[in-house]
């Protein structure tokens, strides 16, 4: 399961049919975002440019302006634990951590975490492993230096 090249909505956005009727295209999401992360791209070859997150190129940080700023509510205001943008997956074969030869302890998406020791825990105290507070921000597969975390968007879950 491979979603790299998928992008994610910012916190608090709405189904995909309600985000996309409500969205104008405003992009004073995208303008509020101090991380650039929230891009205005369209949706299909003519499509209207709504509000994108690749968390490979650049993931959120739950910093939450980008869902205060809506005039549409497309992207409802929500807390940090409820941005619900996806949910990120660890490939144990991958992931440094779960390698019994290797010397190495790596913690950096534990380390690099909005929601550490919530979103994500240490199981055994050197196994990172996602929970169900994980909100899909990004920011873990975006800091992987092996590819082991990838992030499901909501819409796919």
């Amino acid at each position: 399961m491979l979603w790299s090249g998928t992008y994610l909505r910012p916190p608090g956005a709405l189904s995909e049919k309600q985000l996309k009727a409500r969205c104008v295209s405003c992009g004073q999401c995208a303008a509020v975002c101090n991380f650039r992360a929230v891009e205005m791209t369209p949706d299909g070859l003519f499509g209207p440019e709504t509000p994108k997150i690749y968390a490979r190129k650049n993931p959120c940080r739950l910093c939450m302006r980008c869902s205060d700023i809506c005039p549409t509510d497309a992207l409802r205001k929500v807390e940090q634990d409820n941005a619900r943008m996806g949910m990120a997956v660890i490939d144990t074969r991958r992931c440094v951590d779960y390698q019994e030869r290797s010397n190495t302890i790596c913690w950096t998406c534990f380390n690099i975490c909005p929601l550490r020791g919530r979103a994500i825990i240490l199981k055994y105290g050197y196994a990172p492993v996602i929970t169900d507070q994980c909100q899909g921000c990004g920011v873990c597969a975006f800091v992987c230096l092996v590819s082991a975390v990838t992030i499901v968007p909501e819409r796919m879950r």
